[in-house]
């Protein structure tokens, strides 16, 4: 049994198989040929924030795989009410096979999987969001062939996203460039263990340097969810780092835009670059989908 709880849970070959997978399986839906992997097995879906995108593809993806997905807010348990994570974990370990969290906090999702005696799937914490970097790294295997050697510029707020990306260049060995406010820079623990680990990472103090020559540019929302009391301040800190047209042309000419959505359109980014010809960003949602899809399928399906 294994969890998914941080990117650095998977080796370079896991990192790949997931990879091929999750592209096999999106052959497999566009041609309408079922893939009941997980025909008889039930995920729970436990949700303490709001979600588009999780929780769509997790329900509609377990569907696709034969098997059904309970959705659980923080209401529908025993949680919101006071009974512990660990008592918790050990119930529903008897009733599900495998459970997936998306969370305030990142220690309440390794509580759980502590406890519980089923896989775990980190679909969103304050410290990593690894799903999310799954679908961005087919989306750009799709473009690009291969993964490694390829610069992605980062521009904006170090959040979760940014401390998974940064620690998947160990495993993609692709080249995470980042920039950001002073005050707003990514977890210096996940730069480090890039860094130790054959990752690259390199800090600019200015986007149009990280940008440069650049296969990709990424941003994400400057203002998360439980940041809107602090939305005046941060709009002001991050004057200068909107990914707009005269930054995209800094990139390589090839270059795709991402964005993990929901997207602050005139804030973080600019309508001029999300919907254009070099955006990414709805194949990089669409394969939130197909790369979970293929986690799913690995870590309930042990015959795989």
């Amino acid at each position: 049994m294994r969890n998914f709880l941080s990117i650095t849970d998977l080796s370079e070959e896991e990192y790949e198989d997931i990879l091929t997978l999750a592209a096999r399986l999106k052959r497999q839906r566009y041609a309408c040929v079922p893939h009941p992997l997980l025909a008889g097995k039930t995920l729970a879906m436990i949700f303490e924030k709001a979600s588009t995108r999780t929780r769509i593809s997790f329900d509609v993806g377990m569907h696709e795989l034969g098997g059904y997905a309970i959705y659980l807010n923080s209401k529908d348990t025993q949680m919101g009410r006071g009974e512990t994570i660990p008592d918790t974990a050990r119930v529903m370990s008897r009733y599900v096979h495998g459970a997936i969290m998306r969370t305030y906090k990142h220690e309440t999702i390794t509580e759980f999987a502590k406890y519980a005696t089923i896989p775990v799937i980190n679909a969103l914490s304050d410290k990593e969001h690894p799903c999310q970097i799954m679908a961005d790294s087919l989306t750009l295997k799709e473009k690009f062939g291969d993964l490694n050697g390829l610069k992605i510029a980062w521009i904006g707020d170090g959040n979760n996203v940014c401390n998974s990306l940064i620690m998947a260049s160990v495993q993609t060995g692709m080249e995470i460039a980042v920039s950001t406010p002073k005050g707003y820079e990514p977890d210096p623990m996940a730069i480090k263990f890039a860094n130790d680990n054959g990752g690259k990472v390199i800090v600019y103090d200015n986007p149009k340097k990280a940008a440069k020559d650049a296969h990709a540019i990424y941003t994400d929302t400057w203002i998360s969810m439980g940041e809107e009391e602090i939305k005046d301040t941060k709009l002001k800190d991050f004057v200068g780092y909107q990914l707009d047209m005269p930054l995209l042309k800094s990139a390589a000419d090839d270059a795709i835009v991402l964005h993990c959505l929901p997207a602050h359109r005139g804030e973080e980014i600019t309508d001029e670059v999300i919907d254009s010809m070099q955006s990414g960003v709805w194949d990089q949602a669409e394969n939130r989908l197909h790369a979970q899809k293929a986690i799913l399928a690995l870590l309930l399906n042990q015959e795989l």
